[in-house]
């Protein structure tokens, strides 16, 4: 059983406090995402989880050893980089086995560890072939295959698909996920894309300013986050927010309360007084419709293909809306939207927690 336990983790510059008591339970097998935008502290973590960097305080243990004084060769982890740092002057076979030799292992066996590896990631054509002969995408797979080979008990990816096209970074999504299921690993993976992080992980730990904001399964952040921040990073395009209060109604705030059919006039001075709350709604709960009470102005319309999405101006909120009806909307026309109250979200404006 191979879990990783992050106690209390804490890592200082001098003065400057990056990561703020920190505690993960990683299970065995399982694929955990750290997810958060640049500065919040997820690759300075799996660097201290690596050896890389010391923790200023705290526990780190890879299945039932304290790993906080081993050297990184010494923690049986293995580390893909968002560069490939390959050794340009190796063939693929001599890059996926340096490892190996470095250890002293016999040549049979470094042959047939690269030759499992090269089949399982389908490089076993380019074993020859040096890093400047191989695609971005094929040089990332060299790059796992080094790790692979040395069958460790944890792999550790800091944002490996960040230098692949959008196209290739998709379809390599996919092949860290399949491999991760074939090789039966604990997998972390750091990443700012929360679509890789949705995508492709069991949990997810949404971090920000060095402290955790959540943790959970890619959908239980999606439906039900915690706060304001998970609720704006979890999700593409990202949920609307709104001033205001929650009412049977519908969405209610000061300048959009004539917006709102058969509201009472005292419920209106109540809810302007209110603004106390936020109310989040995701662009696909809202539907645009002749018969729909509220109405905005559209600013801006982007085709996707199946759907479009379409920018609105919402009184002074600017509000994104995923609409598949088929209709043609033009930018600067007044469309009617409505939604279902009981999928909105209510949160606390001053704390930013969910109600």
């Amino acid at each position: 059983m191979t879990q990783v336990t992050l106690e209390n983790i804490t890592k200082s510059f001098g003065a400057l406090d990056v990561i703020k008591d920190v505690s993960i339970d990683i299970e065995d097998r399982e694929f955990v995402a750290l997810v958060g935008p640049s500065g919040s502290g997820k690759s300075t973590i799996l660097r201290m989880i690596a050896g890389l960097e010391d923790p200023s305080g705290g526990t780190i243990r890879i299945g039932d050893r304290v790993v906080n004084d081993l050297m990184p060769k010494d923690r049986d982890i293995a580390m893909v980089f968002q560069s490939y740092a390959l050794y340009p002057h190796m063939s693929v076979r001599e890059n996926m086995s340096f490892s190996l030799e470095l250890q002293g292992v016999p040549k049979p066996e470094r042959d047939a560890a690269v030759a499992e590896a090269a089949e399982i990631l389908g490089l076993s054509e380019l074993l020859e072939r040096k890093p400047k002969a191989l695609s971005g995408g094929q040089r990332q797979r060299v790059a796992m295959g080094r790790a692979i080979v040395r069958k460790p008990e944890v792999f550790l990816f800091d944002e490996p698909l960040s230098n692949l096209d959008a196209k290739l970074r998709t379809a390599m999504r996919k092949e860290v996920k399949l491999l991760h299921q074939r090789l039966e690993s604990t997998s972390i993976y750091v990443t700012h894309d929360q679509t890789e992080a949705m995508t492709m992980a069991d949990k997810i730990v949404v971090l920000n300013h060095g402290m955790v904001e959540q943790i959970g399964s890619p959908m239980a952040l999606y439906d039900a986050p915690d706060n304001l921040f998970v609720a704006g990073f979890i999700g593409t395009p990202q949920m609307n927010f709104i001033n205001g209060a929650k009412g049977e109604d519908g969405l209610v705030h000061p300048d959009g309360l004539d917006d709102v059919p058969g509201l009472a006039v005292d419920a209106a001075e109540k809810a302007a007084q209110d603004l106390s709350l936020v109310v989040g709604i995701r662009p696909e709960q809202i539907e645009i419709a002749p018969e729909q009470p509220h109405s905005a102005l559209v600013e801006l319309v982007e085709p996707m293909g199946g759907h479009a999405l379409v920018t609105c101006s919402y009184g002074p909120v600017e509000l994104r809306i995923e609409d598949r009806s088929g209709q043609r909307i033009r930018q600067g026309e007044t469309i009617r939207f409505g939604y279902d109250p009981s999928v909105a979200l209510l949160f606390d404006k001053d704390s930013g927690l969910r109600l």
